[in-house]
């Protein structure tokens, strides 16, 4: 044998299929004789059971607690808490806030007895950002103020009170601490208006669950 036949020797063999890509080529030409590589193939006589793995990397598809009482509780972290109302809120403040504007830039009549469309939809612009901004902003410090208070209100109760006793209290809380500048007799008041406001919000929320 030649040097250049030395050389073409091992084209030849890999060509034949005595090494592994030649076998791997084939394999996947013949579709159905192909089988999945198995690293743990062999180990069987010593006790080893492959189908194990399938149950020992099964991950649960929920949350999982250390005590069954913390997994009947479905409740939002205080950083959530926070995000939520106070979004929520201001969302809501600002649309609502300029659906008034909107409708009240519409029904205002001008100061001069000029009147044009620019000047209508200037006065309709203006009138529906300043009340969106405005009801937006008392609608986002309210949502702060409650979320807040909710979570203070389950973190000194140590989880032991209902979410319904959580609620009304943070919104007692949260209508105080809004009105509380304007004196003591107002604060009242709003720490009344602010629990019924969040007893309706119950409410709704267990008919809602309910259904």
């Amino acid at each position: 044998m030649g040097l250049f036949d030395r050389a073409r020797a091992p084209k030849q063999e890999e060509s034949d299929g005595s090494y592994g890509g030649g076998e791997q080529m084939n394999a996947s030409e013949a579709g159905d004789s192909s089988r999945v590589y198995n690293p743990y193939e062999g180990l069987a006589p010593i006790g080893f059971d492959a189908r194990a793995l399938h149950e020992a990397y099964r991950l649960p598809a929920a949350p999982e607690y250390l005590f069954t009482e913390e997994a009947r509780i479905h409740r939002r972290g205080w950083s959530e808490n926070l995000t939520y109302y106070s979004g929520v809120g201001y969302l809501a403040g600002v649309f609502g806030g300029a659906g008034k504007g909107l409708s009240d830039g519409l029904k205002s009549k001008p100061e001069t007895g000029i009147d044009t469309p620019k000047l209508r939809m200037n006065r309709v612009l203006n009138a529906t950002g300043n009340s969106g901004r405005r009801a937006g902003n008392v609608l986002g410090v309210l949502g702060l103020f409650y979320a807040l208070s909710e979570s203070g209100i389950i973190y000194l109760s140590d989880g032991l009170t209902s979410d319904t006793i959580n609620g009304i209290a943070a919104g007692a809380t949260t209508g105080a601490l809004f009105k509380l500048a304007s004196g003591p007799r107002t604060a009242a008041v709003a720490s009344v208006l602010g629990a019924s406001a969040a007893a309706a919000l119950q409410l709704g929320r267990h008919l809602v669950d309910g259904a």
